[in-house]
């Protein structure tokens, strides 16, 4: 790859919303495939969003649409975007009044955000909880517990942070919290849809995460619609550590351009005294293989059965990466 992560940091994309399992790390990569531009990128697995704002970055789109099932953190994005210095304000309220007690406050707030939820409140929880990481216990209340190792980002930080995002994405980003089929069915051919779905297998109705539920198959036949729309879609799905996959590969039937990428270390796996790597799978639709070809749909990219030639499903690593080029 032409870019690494050192690259991307000197990018300075800013990053409000500290996110367990983010791509902000694979963005590059993840960008590296994208068309020279688009008018529209669509997440309807937001999260952090971190694929948005480096696009909004690198000006590769022209709109975004921003969803994600989580309600609350979709009333987050609406603040960052739409009020950042009044969210700014009151997470440096927060942050001041916790000095001195961090755990007896955080614990006040958690209850405060399971009462009457609040933007302000999520931030700060998301700035404090370990690993970064949305939990729910079976009653639906927030229940992760602080990182007593830090007081979360200065709040000077988060303010560049906030007022930086909202510059990048305000005034062209429709935010919403819908399910993604829905989300699917609104999507036109000159959209391109990067999808980031929680791993299957790890997602359950009453997980303590949150996770929305997310059947494999009925996902990829969502896919397929799209594929028979003419859609432009990446989608980050399974992957595998050392000798533990996570997750089934696409049906073959898609046509997907699958790309391995290696995503570091595992943490997990270091603790534990294991040498494994994390490697996370990437795949692109065919016709997103067949823009990034320059080759038009009605073009010689398509074969008998009208399938594009250059589109090697199951393909990993240097070949599908030679095959777009």
């Amino acid at each position: 790859m032409t870019e690494t992560v050192k690259d991307y940091r000197r990018w300075a994309v800013p990053h409000p919303i500290p996110y367990q399992g983010s791509k902000r790390n694979l963005a590059p990569l993840i960008l590296s495939y994208f068309p020279a531009h688009v008018a529209r990128l669509v997440e309807p697995f937001a999260g952090s969003a971190a694929v948005s704002l480096a696009t909004a970055y690198r000006r590769l789109a022209d709109e975004f649409l921003v969803n994600d099932a989580h309600r609350p953190l979709i009333d987050l994005w609406r603040k960052i975007i739409d009020r950042p210095e009044e969210l700014a304000d009151t997470y440096r309220k927060l942050w001041q009044a916790q000095l001195g007690d961090e755990r007896t406050y955080y614990d006040a707030v958690r209850k405060k955000f399971n009462e009457r939820q609040g933007p302000g409140y999520f931030l700060y929880l998301l700035a404090r909880c370990v690993k970064a990481a949305i939990r729910y216990n079976g009653d639906g209340q927030f229940n992760n517990s602080p990182d007593n190792r830090r007081k979360g980002a200065h709040p000077d930080t988060m303010r560049e942070r906030i007022v930086g995002a909202s510059e990048l994405l305000r005034g062209r980003t429709e935010v919403s919290a819908r399910d993604y089929r829905d989300v699917l069915e609104k999507c036109t051919s000159r959209d391109l849809i990067y999808m980031d779905p929680p791993y299957q297998g790890v997602c359950k109705n009453r997980d303590n995460r949150y996770c929305p539920k997310i059947e494999h198959d009925e996902f990829c036949r969502g896919l397929a619609e799209l594929n028979d729309r003419g859609c432009m879609f990446m989608v980050s799905y399974d992957g595998r550590t050392g000798d533990k996959v996570y997750g089934e590969p696409m049906p073959e039937g898609l046509d997907l351009v699958h790309i391995e990428v290696h995503a570091g270390r595992s943490t997990q796996a270091t603790l534990l005294g294991r040498d494994h790597d994390t490697y996370e799978s990437l795949y692109l639709s065919p016709a997103l293989a067949c823009r990034l070809a320059n080759h038009s749909t009605h073009g010689s990219c398509l074969d008998r059965e009208g399938g594009c030639r250059i589109r090697p499903a199951r393909e990993t690593g240097p070949e599908a990466e030679a095959a777009l080029s």
